[in-house]
């Protein structure tokens, strides 16, 4: 078997989305003749914990290495999961965390991964380096590593480094040296993976000497074998479930489609009492409180964060999705995790998303309504046009070739070839 080194801040039993594209890659590199060994975090402090991830990884040939920190969240691995500040707290934090630290928060972990991976690669030989980012001080990490033990390096982005949608950069200097770190990044990379053309073309547009054979897009995915061991709920009454699955923070947020669907019931009674509104993630005393204030807590069931199959249980059991991105610097570079985990379901969804790749994966999925995120009436109108449909059978039917392209085990396999051709360039 070859050998890959896997640096990975957000890894199970860590929840939440982020975790889901390295976890997978993991779970399905043995199959593909690569032995994984995977240096992550040891336990942290953070917004939700999934122990029932590591089942993947069970019975595999995969070795897992955790690094305890001083970074924040390992500071705080005695309160084990944490609640998620309010929006305004939150972001505050997040400026204050920009100021300070360049390129990000997880900096000083990073630096710690460099020492263990260094001992880890004086002990064994690994032939290639994986990292996946954000967050990309993992990534100088894996530079450093690269230089050192003179071994490829594969870089994965699942979201932009510089120009990140959520980034903020308080002086000229700290974009400056972002901007700097990425560039002598991948200068050193062997080959640079992305999640969508649009990341692929902001690269390539920022740093000219990369090359389009430089970059290689493996789009985010589902896992079958996830749908295949998630317990199929039996439905109680005739209602349209229309589920969000995932976390509201930033702009993405749950505001607009209940003010739509507030004018539905204001409206069209008749429909939105036929109508249940599931959210399934970290519970948000903000969007609670719209809920409330809007009076609509007859309609929307707030589950809060429950393990991956539990969730993927009550998708399943949906009979439309919604997803929303709201408009933003670059969010025409987003490609939800949500979406692809929506997808393997061939569920409809409802996009309320601005223009950019996610509504290009909506169009060429088929079982989609779309409209853009803060068009409150739009938002309305699908609403009854996927419920007059759903009451004669008649929702839209997903493209089936688009979805089997995002099996995760289909998409390990590409990444794999890309390995393969690294070394015998060696």
């Amino acid at each position: 078997m070859f050998k890959v080194l896997v640096i990975a801040y957000y890894f199970p039993p860590a929840g939440l989305s982020g975790v889901q594209r390295t976890l997978k890659f993991v779970k399905y590199f043995p199959a593909n003749n690569w032995k994984p060994t995977v240096i992550t975090t040891d336990s942290i402090g953070y917004f939700a914990h999934d122990l029932t991830l590591l089942e993947d990884l069970r019975g595999k040939e995969i070795d897992i290495v955790r690094v305890k920190g001083k970074d924040i969240n390992s500071r705080l691995a005695k309160k084990g999961t944490v609640t998620i500040p309010n929006e305004f707290i939150r972001k505050v934090l997040s400026k204050i965390s920009s100021t300070i630290f360049i390129p990000d928060n997880k900096k000083n972990w990073s630096k710690k991964v460099l020492k263990v991976a260094s001992e880890l690669m004086n002990r064994e030989q690994y032939d290639l380096i994986f990292v996946s980012g954000p967050p990309f001080s993992t990534v100088n990490t894996a530079v450093a590593l690269k230089k050192k033990f003179k071994v490829p390096l594969v870089i994965d982005y699942r979201d932009l480094w510089y120009g990140f949608h959520f980034a903020t950069y308080p002086t000229p200097y700290h974009s400056y040296k972002i901007k700097k770190m990425e560039y002598k990044a991948l200068r050193e990379a062997d080959k640079v993976i992305v999640i969508n053309r649009r990341i692929k073309e902001k690269l390539m547009d920022y740093y000219k000497f990369l090359t389009f054979k430089d970059i290689v897009i493996i789009p985010q995915g589902y896992d079958p074998e996830d749908l295949e061991k998630a317990i199929s709920e039996k439905k109680m009454h005739d209602k349209m479930i229309l589920t969000y699955s995932g976390l509201f923070y930033e702009n993405i947020t749950p505001k607009y489609f209940l003010q739509a669907f507030r004018q539905l019931l204001n409206e069209r009674p008749d429909i939105a009492n036929s109508v249940l509104l599931y959210f399934i993630g970290v519970k948000r005393k903000e969007v609670s409180k719209v809920i409330k204030k809007l009076k609509l807590e007859n309609f929307v069931k707030e589950f809060g964060y429950i393990p991956h199959l539990d969730a993927l249980s009550k998708v399943m059991l949906s009979d439309v999705l919604w997803l929303m991105i709201g408009e933003g610097k670059n969010a025409d570079t987003i490609s939800s995790g949500k979406f692809f985990e929506y997808i393997g379901t061939m569920k409809p969804v409802i996009g309320c998303v601005p223009e950019g790749t996610l509504k290009t994966n909506l169009e060429e999925y088929g079982a989609a309504f779309i409209c853009a995120p803060d068009d409150i009436t739009s938002i309305k109108q699908n609403i009854i046009k996927a419920f007059q449909l759903y009451k004669k059978g008649e929702l839209p039917k997903a493209n089936e070739e688009y979805v089997q392209k995002h099996r995760r085990d289909a998409l390990t396999e590409i990444l794999v070839k890309e390995f393969q051709f690294l070394l015998k360039e060696k």
